[in-house]
């Protein structure tokens, strides 16, 4: 339509200068750098079940969400802003995606009235770039697990799993640790000394490992923790050109599997003709250089 192709052109046109007379390469600005009001602002349209204009729902299935996870938002108190934030994990979740979206649901009225406040998160992000946190080389030498000494103590992969879950774990190290494979694990109930900051110990770990295995389940979806840890750890790998997040599922699940990790090959316990394999393409994947 002419309306889209006046958005395609302005946004092929367009540059990365940061002044506020220069048109704007939307194409390379990721949607995380959308600010808290804007995110609300775009809610406030699309969370209301309209008969008449294109809802959040709309938008989901473009940028990709299946019909049982696009349910699952609905239970959600805002859930433009949880898809927003979920889709957002992506590599290719950028402003202007979100603004084709938009077109293509014939929601221009959106577009036009929030337009300025996405210019603005986009400048400021032109300005100063959103970086992934690092660690403070001042930390180096800490000991922050059992076996640190001179030297950090190595490991071959962290492992990101809820409590109601530890079982599998345990039968994890025995599997991986306790045979010819020979792998050592970071298992953070076993591992990591007490006393230190939860949040800033877990991102220093995942920071420093080459992998991390994800246990899902149910509850893992519900875990605060395990939803830090598994989005710090994408942050690190945009779309998982370094292979290191892997995804473990050990028991049937009731719930939808997580949406952000729906791009990556899975490792299937629960399957009783791959089991055999299981294993060995854990222990394979996690002894990759």
């Amino acid at each position: 339509s002419p309306d889209r192709l006046y958005l395609s052109t302005n946004m092929a046109s367009s540059s990365t200068s940061s002044s506020p007379s220069s048109p704007i390469d939307y194409e390379a600005i990721p949607v995380k750098v959308l600010k808290f009001s804007v995110r609300k602002k775009l809610g406030l349209y699309l969370n209301p079940t309209n008969t008449v204009a294109a809802d959040w729902r709309d938008i989901a299935e473009r940028m990709g969400f299946s019909y049982l996870e696009i349910k699952n938002y609905e239970k959600r108190e805002s859930p433009f802003q949880s898809l927003l934030d979920d889709w957002g994990t992506q590599p290719d979740a950028t402003i202007g995606k979100l603004l084709l979206f938009l077109e293509e649901a014939e929601r221009k009225d959106i577009v036009s009235d929030v337009k300025y406040l996405i210019d603005e998160s986009c400048r400021e992000y032109l300005e100063k770039p959103v970086q992934v946190p690092v660690v403070d080389s001042g930390h180096q030498d800490r000991s922050i697990t059992v076996h640190d000494g001179h030297l950090p103590e190595m490991f071959d992969a962290f492992i990101c799993y809820c409590q109601s879950d530890f079982q599998f774990v345990h039968e994890m190290i025995k599997q991986l640790e306790q045979t010819d494979y020979n792998l050592k694990l970071c298992v953070f109930d076993r591992d990591v000394l007490p006393g230190t900051c939860v949040w800033t110990i877990t991102s220093e770990l995942i920071e420093k490992r080459q992998r991390m295995v994800v246990v899902i389940s149910d509850d893992y979806l519900d875990s605060d923790a395990c939803d830090f840890q598994t989005k710090f750890a994408l942050s690190l790998c945009p779309g998982a050109r370094t292979k290191r997040l892997i995804p473990v599922v050990y028991k049937s699940m009731k719930k939808p599997f997580p949406s952000i990790l729906r791009f990556l090959t899975v490792c299937d316990y629960t399957r009783p003709c791959t089991q055999s394999w299981f294993w060995t393409r854990l222990a394979k994947a996690l002894s990759l250089p």
